[in-house]
């Protein structure tokens, strides 16, 4: 299965991080483009004056991480598609040029299912998604999830419960799955 991850969904560290671990589990395949990227590198500018080159480290780790997820497209795709918020059309460019079955986003309001559903594609936001890949795959999930756990703890200098780190990073549905 291909996913689009929107910028919204790469940005915070967590979410990302447990997305791309599952994804190494090979339950999907993630895939973004050169301008998703760079409107999360845009984004950590929020962070103060680090957040940026922070933001393009990460980024170009990723990149070489999984050189296969960037996805571009000829201009008249866009030219062809609507969306209620126009500026995230390249967004919907991006998950059709790479054959997404899903878009992977926060933002339900602007990218309407049946528009989607138009394209062949289906749109899921993290938590969602990640609780049917741990219903697939339950001890994959936990392992990947956990992989970040004891990094978070590491770079945090305290110990995170499980299912608290994954509410914080919006995804309570798996948390509350891993818990039981």
């Amino acid at each position: 299965m291909k996913v689009l991850l929107d910028t919204c969904v790469l940005y915070p560290t967590v979410m990302r991080e447990v997305l791309l671990a599952v994804a190494r589990t090979g339950a999907f395949q993630p895939l973004w483009s050169a301008r998703i990227l760079e409107e999360w590198a845009r984004a950590a500018r929020k962070l103060g004056p680090t957040g940026e080159p922070q933001a393009r480290t990460e980024i170009a780790l990723v990149s070489r991480d999984w050189p296969r997820a960037e996805v571009s497209w000829p201009p008249s795709l866009e030219n062809r598609l609507y969306l209620p918020d126009p500026a995230d059309v390249h967004v919907l460019a991006a998950a059709i040029a790479g054959s997404a079955d899903v878009l992977l986003t926060m933002n339900a309001k602007d990218f309407p299912k049946h528009t989607l559903a138009e394209e062949g594609l289906s749109r899921q936001t993290p938590d969602e998604l990640l609780y049917h890949c741990w219903l697939a795959a339950p001890s994959a999930v936990a392992a990947a999830v956990e992989q970040v756990r004891q990094q978070a703890d590491l770079l945090s200098g305290e110990t995170w419960d499980t299912r608290k780190l994954l509410k914080k990073a919006r995804l309570p549905r798996l948390g509350k799955a891993l818990s039981r």
